[in-house]
């Protein structure tokens, strides 16, 4: 396995800033996050470290050198959008990007790139599936036609209101990757894994290790802690928040040792990659950084 961290966090950074971050810290690998220039949606989104709208041979050659010279590997694209939206015209702005990344991996070797299935929020999940099996064919025949993996993330993005009830990415349990890779079987579409959103939503993050270890792409390292004295105040249909915090490894509920046993097991030799969304770090910059490195500090005594 190779231990890096995902570009998100370091939003103030250029590309050859977080490159250079990686390297002197001894990282091996990080999942650039490719959203289009402009404002961000949310917290952790709209950060751009490669612009794909931009890129060319020359430029791709240039990045990938800038980050082999200082012995970094992009681990994959991220772009994490709703690409099933209820607003058709917003829907196809979101593919659009997702196939330029795409090609942009493609371009640079990278072969990877990272997402979301989507959501209507206000669809329950037979129409959800229905749509994803309409949709989402034709996005795959397009990486695969580009030779690049999909790795999809499986977060609900079910956090706040404006997500409600449905939460805005379907791919959130393993009786629905289950329906994903029956109705698109490709060996280009599989798993971004992160076992910290199947602890708060308080199931087992070990056996689909197991169950689904060739559709394992791309892994994120996130911890979340559960309170159960909030939970018991407002029940399963709160905001999540109000019942779990995202936290940085060591921090949260997942035991660790078992994680990475189960991938050693299965033969996982990619990309753990550590993804910070823990509101205690989040001050300033260096904070952040902090965070990164105290992740790396616990992690490596299993990813070095």
């Amino acid at each position: 396995m190779k231990l890096g961290l995902l570009s998100a966090i370091l939003s103030d950074l250029s590309y050859e800033e977080v490159i250079d971050f990686a390297s002197e810290n001894e990282f091996k690998c990080i999942e650039m996050c490719c959203w289009p220039v402009g404002k961000a949606e949310r917290k952790y989104a709209g950060v751009t470290h490669i612009n794909v709208n931009e890129l060319t041979k020359d430029k791709a050659d240039a990045l990938l050198g800038y980050a082999g010279d200082r012995g970094i590997e992009i681990s994959g694209l991220g772009y994490y959008p709703n690409p099933l939206d209820s607003d058709m015209e917003q829907r196809s702005v979101y593919i659009d990007h997702i196939k330029r990344v795409i090609k942009a991996s493609a371009l640079l070797g990278v072969n990877q790139v990272n997402t979301f299935i989507g959501r209507d929020p206000g669809t329950n999940i037979p129409d959800s599936l229905a749509d994803f099996r309409k949709t989402w064919p034709d996005i795959v025949k397009f990486a695969e036609d580009a030779d690049v993996k999909i790795g999809i993330e499986n977060c609900p993005m079910f956090f706040t209101m404006d997500e409600w009830p449905g939460g805005k990415n379907l791919a959130m349990s393993p009786k629905i990757w289950e329906e994903m890779f029956a109705a698109i079987d490709s060996k280009y579409f599989g798993l971004n894994y992160d076992p910290s959103n199947l602890v708060w939503q308080r199931m087992d993050y070990i056996a689909p290790i197991y169950d689904f270890s060739e559709k394992i792409f791309h892994v994120h390292i996130k911890d979340a802690k559960f309170f159960p004295e909030k939970y018991n105040k407002v029940g399963p249909f709160a905001t999540p928040l109000e019942y779990h915090a995202p936290k940085i490894p060591g921090y949260g509920d997942i035991k660790w040792d078992e994680f990475f046993c189960a991938l050693s097991e299965i033969g996982y030799k990619g990309a753990a990659v550590i993804e910070v969304e823990d509101h205690s770090f989040e001050d300033n910059l260096n904070d952040r950084k902090r965070a990164i490195l105290q992740s790396k500090q616990y992690i490596k005594q299993y990813v070095l």
